[in-house]
């Protein structure tokens, strides 16, 4: 059997795409229009196809050389669905649910996965998320559904909701099932991230670790019109504080010696409390990379979905050939 290969829209950091290789995919192409995302693909993984010029924007992508490609992926825009927007969902210029859709049918892969905000499951894209369903399977995928996914129930330290939607053709959808999350309760901000909290020899790392004894609330404030990098709206912050967090701002390191006071969290912390994994650099100065972190789909989620994209990709691939 060969490597199972992969083609991955709206890139972003690269959180997504991470998970999926881990699945065991290749991926043939990156689609990212954002400049500091697709330098942050290029240096974490020189071996991926990152695209550029106008085929970096997905509405001006030529997927058909792309095709046969096992598995179509992607983090399509969430404004048009998110409640921190006006929720106009097709209606929104920034909606890329058609233009993915279109990427699809040049490819015709044998599975499809897109995920986004939980918003798209309110009830007023009910007719938007039948209209999708229908495009699908008449394109011949007859498995299409979406699921909502809480990343905590896979590892990740944050209570962060987010919508995924799979559609698997007719060859492969009986064997096809979600993931189930684990039962056992993640490591709390505190055990997370006690080791880079203390990393420049602060003497309360241990105190504040105790402290800090609940997972994260959903990391937000990734959006290109917010001010600047910090841990989102009131409610967020308040939350944060709780935890002995200062979600006001994003710190370039953490603590000195002798600091005194409520800490703020590095980017290097957000994105472990994504799922990155550590040696997941991410280029440009605090507020590109905060971006880039707060936009992420957590590694490890998308990894759970697209190992059971693989295993009825292959399951059908040995019941054939046996």
């Amino acid at each position: 059997m060969g490597e199972l290969t992969s083609v991955e829209l709206c890139a972003g950091a690269g959180g997504q795409a991470l998970g999926i290789e881990q699945a065991g995919f290749a991926h043939q192409a990156c689609v990212e229009v954002d400049d500091w995302c697709r330098k942050t693909l290029n240096l974490n993984r020189k071996c991926w196809n990152v695209l550029e010029g106008p085929q970096s924007d997905l509405t001006q992508f030529d997927a058909r050389p792309y095709a046969g490609v096992d598995l179509v992926a992607g983090g399509v825009p969430c404004p048009p669905f998110s409640k921190a927007g006006k929720q106009l969902g097709a209606a929104d210029e920034r909606d890329l649910f058609p233009s993915a859709i279109r990427v699809v049918d040049e490819v015709r892969p044998k599975a499809v996965m897109l995920e986004n905000v939980r918003g798209f499951l309110d009830a007023v894209f009910h007719d938007y998320r039948q209209e999708l369903k229908a495009q699908l399977r008449a394109l011949g995928y007859t498995f299409a559904e979406w699921h909502l996914f809480n990343a905590s129930d896979f590892g990740v330290s944050q209570l962060r909701p987010r919508v995924v939607i799979v559609a698997v053709h007719d060859r492969y959808a009986d064997k096809f099932e979600w993931p189930k999350g684990s039962d056992m309760r993640p490591p709390t901000v505190g055990e997370r991230l006690r080791d880079l909290m203390g990393a420049n020899g602060w003497e309360g790392a241990d105190a504040w670790a105790a402290q800090a004894d609940e997972i994260a609330p959903t990391i937000v404030g990734g959006s290109k019109k917010h001010g600047g990098p910090d841990l989102g709206p009131t409610r967020a912050k308040r939350a944060w504080a709780t935890l002995g967090v200062n979600g006001h701002t994003i710190a370039e390191d953490a603590p000195e010696p002798g600091f005194a006071g409520v800490p703020r969290l590095t980017v290097r912390m957000v994105a472990r409390l994504q799922g990155f994994p550590d040696d997941w650099q991410f280029v440009g100065r605090k507020t590109a990379a905060y971006r880039q972190v707060g936009n992420a789909f957590p590694p490890p989620v998308a990894r759970a979905v697209a190992q059971n994209l693989r295993k009825a990709i292959t399951a059908r691939r040995f019941h054939a050939v046996a």
